[in-house]
C-alpha cells in the first residue's frame, strides 16, 4: 500500500484536521449547551464553560479519531441494507 506524504497508516492529516474541527464545533457546542444548564448566566459562564470545554475538547478529538473508521463501516451497512429493500 502506497501512502502519501500525510498518511501515517489509519490516522491521516485529513482525518487529524476533522477531528480537530469537528472536535472544536461539538465539544464547544455541547459544553456551552450544558454548562448554561447548569449554571445559568452567572458571571463567572465563560470561565466555568472555558475550564469545562478545555477537557471536553482532547476527549472529543480521541474519540472521533477512534470512532470515525467505526461509524464509517455502520454508516455504509445501513446504507447498503436500505438500498437492498427499495
Amino acid at each position: 500500500m502506497k501512502f502519501r506524504r500525510y498518511d501515517w497508516g489509519m490516522i491521516n492529516l485529513p482525518g487529524i484536521i476533522f477531528s480537530l474541527v469537528m472536535g472544536f464545533l461539538m465539544s464547544s457546542s455541547i459544553t456551552l449547551a450544558t454548562t448554561f444548564v447548569r449554571v445559568g448566566a452567572a458571571g463567572n459562564f465563560f470561565w466555568v464553560w472555558l475550564e469545562v470545554w478545555s477537557v471536553a475538547y482532547p476527549v472529543a478529538i480521541i474519540c472521533i479519531l477512534i470512532y470515525r473508521p467505526f461509524a464509517t463501516r455502520v454508516t455504509a451497512a445501513i446504507l447498503k441494507k436500505l438500498n437492498k429493500t427499495e
